[in-house]
């Protein structure tokens, strides 16, 4: 899964301890989500775009796949 969560977590100028306190999952599950290794839930997704100010389409999927 390709995703732009960490683009849009640093527009929001937010760490990913900050954005772990805001989504209630931990730090690492954040840098895993990141680093593509992790796939979260629908909720997590959602908790994600909601803090974040952007859509699922805008983090989670890409272009031309």
């Amino acid at each position: 899964m390709i995703n732009k969560v960490k683009l849009a977590r640093l527009e929001k100028s937010l760490t990913q301890s900050e954005l772990a306190e805001l989504t209630n999952v931990t730090r690492q599950t954040i840098g895993l989500i990141e680093k593509g290794q992790y796939n979260p839930s629908l909720k997590l997704c959602l908790d994600i775009a909601q803090v974040l100010n952007k859509t699922l389409d805008d983090l989670f999927w890409e272009v031309g796949s």
